[in-house]
């Protein structure tokens, strides 16, 4: 069985049918109708999607990794951690980073080195001198629903003997089919723009990310040329 799971990949998964579903059979997710009165004081309402997973006296339901692969013996330069998997709503392959809901009493940077050993085996610190390693929370798409993310900056030590190829141990559920895979950082934006010619859906959160790159490279080549 193990051989014959190494060898599935996430493009073998597909959709075979599509029908609606009676709300109380959802086990995830929930729609509500939401009364509200608009600035002007007029009564409207709103259809949201609504998540059943959040853990209790949580405020954030998953969490998003930034893992960044730094090995400071290679001439590669530092790649970050993406992965491959196959998403039913979109019917396509997603590139996305790794992520996981929060677990009961968990708190967000807990959740994240658990989730990314879990789906990847790779063993993770949180930098101390990063201002953004916990993000802010995050809502994915708030005219829709309630869900929110935190996304958190780890660092990978690749000299580490147990993040060697050979010695990661992933512990993935049943069901979970997860390639995962590195860009380095210098390259990303072409990397991805690769993947979605060949078909793969981009992640918002791996997109913005790989975007806001762009950005900053672009504005620190400006401020660079201002005169001193």
């Amino acid at each position: 069985m193990a051989d014959k799971m190494s060898t599935l990949s996430p493009r073998d998964a597909k959709v075979t049918s599509i029908e609606p579903m009676n709300l109380d059979q959802a086990r995830w997710i929930t729609l509500k109708k939401i009364s509200y009165k608009d600035p002007s004081g007029k009564e409207r309402s709103w259809e949201s999607a609504e998540r059943q997973t959040r853990a209790k006296n949580s405020t954030v339901d998953a969490v998003g990794v930034v893992a960044i692969l730094h090995d400071p013996k290679s001439s590669k330069g530092p790649s970050m951690l993406l992965q491959k998997q196959f998403r039913p709503p979109v019917d396509k392959v997603t590139i996305e980073v790794p992520s996981g809901l929060i677990d009961e009493g968990e708190d967000p940077a807990t959740a994240a080195i658990r989730e990314l050993k879990e789906e990847t085996g790779y063993i993770a610190t949180i930098p101390g001198d990063a201002k953004a390693a916990e993000g802010f929370v995050m809502f994915n798409d708030p005219g829709f629903c309630n869900t929110n993310t935190k996304m958190i900056f780890v660092e990978v030590d690749m000299t580490d003997p147990r993040n060697q190829e050979g010695n990661l141990k992933p512990e993935m559920e049943e069901g979970e089919y997860i390639e995962s895979f590195s860009i380095p950082l210098d390259n990303l934006w072409n990397e991805l723009e690769q993947l979605e010619n060949d078909g793969y859906a981009i992640d918002a959160r791996v997109g913005t990310l790989a975007q806001g790159m762009e950005v900053a490279k672009k504005w620190k080549q400006v401020l660079d040329k201002r005169p001193s």
